[in-house]
């Protein structure tokens, strides 16, 4: 269910969506399955306003039936695959980051999520003149630490500026405020970067680190109405992926399994949000030093279990490790 919000479409504004919520009208699904007749007159809004908004929110939320070969020749066309800058990892992922798709790394405190995730917009940037969005949801996002990956990778002072100012960083700090931000973003860089607006490279990868921290308060009590931001959160990044053929690179949290501590760690937000990413990759220190492990969990191009080992400093793998655990 998507959260009715003003904006959404022409017409459907704050005091509208005010007065649908009086009129206990919450979500889309909601809307468009009401009377629309006996909601204009609860409203005090004309019938036909009401009803192209109606018309106007079915066409926007309704799957229209595509055929194999049109899905073939559309992947040919516009999927590329973006390297990570981390061997390991672009082992894991079946060579990069796919565009179109949302990659999910999860993994606890610690782990290494947000340093993978300024490595990848490090190299994204640097390597592949790619812009870069990165939605920081918990405040952990340091310009000198990604700045050190770049130097790292290049002395040329003018190299390491053009590269930082192909990445965009937005701090939304709720759920809220994430939704106004990737709307934003539809609607604004996104939709020039797809017109080849700019100088700064079109936006090729949206990280939002971490999706876990702004929809795991809203879930709990008030349990419909957190499902249904999730549902809307993953539908505006799965929408964003596909529309602007952009690869979304999200972080999630893990939680233990059935058996308390001593259950196998596994992501968090529940089973109705493992079907949003398309390939999930858990994170995990080994040992008290910089070594980290990837464990690849869901994919649809590589056996699952697949693990990589390397040093989180250098971004290399220590030893060519790689394991297929027995099932």
């Amino acid at each position: 269910m998507v959260v009715l919000r003003g904006g959404m479409c022409p017409g459907l504004d704050d005091g509208l969506v005010r007065d649908l919520r009086a009129a206990d009208v919450n979500t889309v699904e909601e809307l468009v399955s009401a009377d629309t007749e006996e909601l204009a007159r609860r409203c005090s809004v004309s019938y036909k306003a009401l009803f192209a908004i109606r018309r106007v929110l079915l066409a926007q939320h309704t799957a229209f039936p595509v055929s194999g070969a049109d899905l073939y020749e559309e992947l040919l066309s516009s999927t590329a695959i973006l390297s990570t800058g981390n061997p390991s990892l672009d082992k894991l992922l079946d060579s990069g980051l796919y565009t179109g798709e949302i990659t999910e790394l999860s993994g606890g405190p610690g782990s290494g999520k947000s340093q993978v995730c300024f490595g990848v917009a490090a190299n994204v940037s640097l390597r592949l003149k790619q812009g870069v969005v990165f939605i920081d949801t918990t405040g952990g996002f340091t310009a000198k630490r990604l700045l050190q990956m770049i130097q790292d990778e290049t002395e040329d002072g003018r190299e390491q500026m053009e590269a930082l100012q192909r990445i965009r960083v937005f701090r939304p700090l709720d759920v809220f405020a994430l939704l106004d931000c990737l709307y934003g973003l539809r609607g604004g860089e996104l939709q020039q970067a797809s017109g080849g607006g700019g100088g700064g490279g079109s936006v090729k990868v949206l990280i939002v680190d971490s999706v876990s921290a702004v929809i795991s308060p809203v879930l709990g009590g008030k349990q419909s109405e957190g499902m249904s931001l999730m549902t809307q959160v993953a539908s505006v990044l799965k929408t964003t992926a596909k529309d602007f053929n952009v690869s979304v690179l999200v972080t999630n949290h893990v939680t233990r399994g059935a058996g308390g501590g001593g259950g196998e760690l596994q992501p968090g937000l529940g089973a109705s949000w493992s079907h949003v990413p398309r390939t999930r990759i858990l994170l995990e220190r080994v040992g008290p030093s910089s070594q980290r492990r990837a464990t690849l969990i869901k994919s649809s191009r590589r056996p699952c279990h697949m693990t990589e080992e390397w040093d989180l400093q250098r971004g290399r793998r220590p030893s060519a490790k790689r394991k297929l655990e027995e099932t």
